[in-house]
């Protein structure tokens, strides 16, 4: 799978989202659209990450995602 699936399904996937970061509302999830890197940035900071943890974090939740 590759990133452009999780933003064809990103109404999907937005609940997923949710529960791995329950600190991103709403509002920030519509204004990320499936966009990772604004995901990446959106989790550096609700959670006062470095760029490099946030990704990680990213990487690893998506490697996760074998249903889709």
């Amino acid at each position: 799978m590759d990133w452009n699936r999780v933003e064809g399904n990103w109404k999907q996937f937005k609940g997923k989202i949710k529960e791995q970061w329950g600190k991103l509302t709403d509002d920030d999830l519509d204004q990320i659209a499936g966009k990772r890197d604004q995901l990446e940035g959106k989790i550096q900071e609700r959670y006062g990450l470095a760029k490099d943890r946030a990704t990680r974090e990213v990487d690893d939740w998506y490697s996760r995602q074998d249903d889709w």
